[in-house]
């Protein structure tokens, strides 16, 4: 129930509480240089944009705004070109790339019962294909063979890590600790998935095998809830969001807060601050990584 009021009531149709509120959000798409700090300011939208992508041939970023698609390119930053999703117009903030960056995967709220289900289509846009029948289902990864999806989902009042065929199938449960588990994402490499994990009572950065096996906890942070660990394309370093603690339950990741974008060794160490900023939902709920492994794009908020 609390991932659904996080993530369906705010994300499923486009908007904040805030927003639905009047109030007037501005989203900042800014990329940063991992090891300089440097940041970039593309584009400010006067109205609310989440979670971008970067396509694998570092011509464009797709991001999620209003329930649709769009792309932007980096390089020259002028009007966003809206993807076409088909009868997909309910889309949030979950929305992943393949591999060799001929699909993508979204997470679309239906309009029959309004709950988050994963759909694939062809990244130039198209016809949605229903890959979870069963819902909610929050995608968060996509493996680097193509052959598998990784999402957060309810069953049975429980929020675990599921893997399912990239073409449909079974789905299959890798997690059954109690507490939340989200934000599945896989290892360039292929042989893991990281996700993030309230088991140890603050919500941390964990690492599985792709078939559930080894599930270690990387951060253990006494101070942050950490949020959402997204691999570089090289597979070296590790970007992800956190929280202070008391700012916010554990389980909770909530828009318009005052977050941090660290960053640590894929091996392990001590975590690194990129960013300072206000945001939180919609800041990086996918991986934001430019295919160099230097950059990493990212949105933060102003409201009035």
């Amino acid at each position: 129930m609390k991932r659904i009021l996080n993530s369906a009531l705010c994300l499923l149709f486009g908007f904040t509480f805030l927003q639905a509120q009047n109030t007037q959000v501005t989203s900042v798409l800014k990329v940063i240089d991992v090891a300089t700090g440097k940041t970039d300011i593309l584009k400010e939208f006067p109205y609310l944009i989440e979670a971008p992508n970067w396509t694998t041939d570092g011509q464009w970023l797709i991001y999620n705004s209003k329930g649709k698609l769009y792309k932007i390119s980096p390089a020259s930053p002028g009007e966003p070109v809206e993807i076409n999703t088909g009868y997909a117009t309910r889309c949030n903030n979950d929305h992943v790339l393949s591999a060799d960056g001929k699909q993508i995967a979204i997470s679309h709220g239906t309009k029959e019962d309004g709950r988050s289900r994963i759909y694939t289509l062809p990244i130039e846009g198209g016809a949605p294909r229903l890959i979870t029948p069963l819902a909610p289902s929050y995608l968060h990864g996509w493996s680097p063979d193509g052959k598998e999806l990784a999402y957060c989902a309810e069953r049975n009042g429980n929020f675990d890590v599921y893997v399912i065929p990239a073409e449909g199938g079974e789905e299959k449960r890798l997690t059954t600790a109690e507490g939340l588990d989200d934000g599945p994402e896989y290892a360039p490499c292929g042989k893991y998935i990281w996700f993030n994990s309230t088991r140890s009572g603050l919500m941390q950065v964990w690492r599985m095998k792709t078939d559930g096996s080894e599930q270690t906890q990387i951060t253990k942070d006494e101070t942050r809830n950490s949020w959402f660990p997204h691999v570089s394309p090289n597979g070296e370093l590790v970007a992800y969001i956190a929280y202070k603690k008391g700012d916010v339950e554990p389980h909770s990741h909530p828009a318009n807060k005052n977050v941090e974008l660290l960053l640590i060794p894929s091996k392990g160490g001590e975590p690194k601050i990129l960013a300072t900023l206000f945001g939180g939902q919609g800041t990086i709920n996918v991986n934001s990584w430019a295919p160099d492994s230097k950059r990493f794009a990212f949105v933060s908020y102003r409201i009035e």
